[in-house]
């Protein structure tokens, strides 16, 4: 669970709390000192953890934008359009872009990259105060490296139903035998994300197709 799925969850809690203390009130029973204070005391909390989690969403949604301009970058190289950022104290410290094919390394992944930057910034290898961004969850070798940086926080765009290592396929980052566990933000602009993929790979299946057209074709007579 994320901790913007805690934070909504308690204040859930404590609206079914207001909303019995109402009834209870509705119903003529008579409230104590003690009783009406707590209700004020909860009262407060539901705001502060509706500012909290709406200030938390408004966050997330623009650092992720931030990793969609670092697939784009992918995609203007021809690479599948994955982008990253890391933050730290509410501002980007590292980003990263797919660079697999370009590169020729199965180590340019946009987290590997983005990673590599935040040692690089931070001068640790551990990432104990940054939150990681995510177009698309990470693949095993991304997310064990996301564990391996104690990164406390990930955040992730859309699902990777045939490699996605936060819970589609498995779910490494909550791995419990591990001696790290993330908490997981999902679905964060994840339409814009998921268009992304669907996008990419649709333009590369035409082009495909236009070149096995082009192929069977019989060729050109020069009168």
């Amino acid at each position: 669970m994320s901790i913007f799925d805690k934070m909504r969850e308690k204040a859930q809690i404590r609206e079914d709390e207001l909303e019995r203390a109402k009834e209870e009130k509705a119903a003529g029973k008579k409230q104590t000192k003690n009783e009406k204070q707590a209700l004020r005391e909860r009262q407060a909390a539901i705001k502060r953890a509706e500012k909290d989690t709406a200030r938390q969403k408004k966050a997330d949604e623009r650092f992720m934008r931030a990793a969609i301009e670092q697939a784009h970058r992918a995609a203007a190289i021809r690479e599948v359009p994955i982008g990253c950022v890391i933050v730290r104290n509410g501002r980007i410290i590292a980003t990263g872009y797919n660079r697999r094919n370009n590169d020729r390394s199965v180590l340019s992944h946009a987290e590997l990259i983005a990673i590599k930057e935040a040692c690089k910034k931070t001068g640790d290898w551990r990432l104990e105060d940054c939150t990681l961004y995510v177009t698309l969850e990470p693949c095993p070798m991304c997310a064990g490296a996301i564990v391996q940086a104690r990164i406390p926080r990930v955040v992730i765009g859309t699902q990777n139903a045939k490699a996605g290592c936060a819970g589609s396929v498995m779910n490494l980052l909550k791995q419990p035998g591990f001696n790290h566990q993330c908490d997981i933000t999902y679905d964060v602009l994840h339409d814009d994300c998921a268009a992304m993929i669907t996008g990419f790979f649709r333009e590369l299946r035409e082009e495909k197709r236009m070149a096995e057209e082009d192929v069977g074709k019989p060729p050109i007579k020069m009168d």
